[in-house]
């Protein structure tokens, strides 16, 4: 035997780590979770005040516990998300331990060495790393953006919209946190909504439910059932549908450079702006696993069936389709993890017949 701390360590104790955790426990697996934030809820703390859900409760629940229904007879809000990731966490009584971030991941001997910030190290015989996301907000490199003097934010860390009461903002992203963000925005502010090409809009009567099933089948390579839906078409929830009724869901194509005071669009006028926002999305949040030589350059990690190709003591959770259909969201990482363990559990049991 290897003599490592845990059978497994997941990183991260958000929506996918926890759905790990759940499948683990049922495995009969040695497992510690850790987790860099203070509080569970992983990164829906960080998320903006008015954000909602795109699904129905019942469509957005782990394995084991539904989601309850929300309090607001609508889809659920931040705040009942963070507050259902609490009591689930508390209901099954996982080992996570916070704040604990982990700096480093490195090979020794049989075993993956974990490095923490506050300078201790656990090893594992193997590590699933569920980060996710959020830790990695990107902004695209928009020529003169380092000369605009104005306010600018990405999405991860906008709240609401009363720092840009009667600023001209721009919203840049086409995806459903620019169309609710700009939603709210524009009831303060004049907004201009800046997207690479024409949003997509779903019909009112379609929510996340479909958005999942269709990215799944594309996954899965049934483009018959996948359509042309992605989950970056904008869904029709309650504020977007007001921002409809008030006709300010226009949006127009990318300019051709920021000034210190504002933008030049491609046909030569300018435009005086106070503020961006960069509902841009994100990378994945990879920065840790960097010492076993894993990391690509676009940050991801090359995977089968979820396991690190080059590692194959790292297994990959929650980051995008790349680690399971559909595996950022809710509904994804519970589907994700009831495949992923089962090859952990399998993998640990080889290679303890190899030793």
């Amino acid at each position: 035997m290897s003599g490592a701390d845990h059978d497994v360590v997941v990183i991260g104790g958000g929506q996918a780590g926890l759905t790990v955790a759940y499948y683990l426990r049922r495995a009969d697996l040695d497992f510690l979770v850790l987790d860099a934030e203070e509080r569970p809820g992983g990164a829906w703390r960080h998320t903006w005040d008015s954000l909602r859900l795109f699904s129905p409760a019942g469509y957005s629940s782990l394995p084991g516990w539904p989601m309850p229904p929300s309090q607001t007879k609508g889809f659920p809000t931040r705040d009942e998300v963070v507050d259902y990731l609490s009591r689930y966490e508390r209901r099954y009584g996982f080992p996570v331990e916070r704040p604990c971030e982990v700096g480093a991941v490195e090979r020794d001997g049989e075993r993956l060495r974990l490095r923490l910030k506050d300078q201790r190290s656990l090893t594992a015989r193997a590590v699933v790393s569920a980060t996710g996301t959020w830790g990695a907000p990107h902004i695209p490199d928009y020529a003169g953006r380092e000369l605009f003097r104005g306010i600018q934010l990405h999405s991860a860390h906008y709240r609401n919209p009363h720092p840009f009461a009667g600023k001209r903002v721009l919203i840049v992203g086409g995806g459903n946190s620019g169309a609710q963000i700009l939603a709210e925005v524009s009831g303060v502010a004049e907004t201009i909504w800046v997207t690479l090409q024409e949003p997509v809009f779903l019909p009112d009567d379609v929510d996340g439910r479909v958005l999942f099933e269709r990215a799944s089948a594309r996954v899965r390579g049934d483009f018959d059932q996948a359509a042309t839906t992605t989950l970056g078409d904008i869904v029709m929830v309650p504020p977007v549908k007001e921002a409809r009724d008030r006709g300010v869901l226009t949006s127009v194509r990318p300019s051709e450079r920021f000034t210190a005071t504002g933008v030049v669009w491609r046909d030569g006028t300018e435009t005086q702006i106070d503020a961006v926002l960069w509902c841009t999305g994100f990378r994945p949040a990879t920065e840790h696993l960097l010492p076993l030589g894993v990391v690509e350059p676009d940050v991801r990690i090359g995977v089968l069936d979820q396991r690190a190709v080059k590692e194959p003591r790292l297994w990959l959770a929650g980051y995008g389709n790349w680690t399971g259909a559909a595996s950022a969201t809710l509904i994804g990482a519970g589907r994700t993890a009831r495949e992923l363990v089962p090859r952990i559990k399998d993998a640990l049991a080889d290679a303890s017949l190899a030793s």
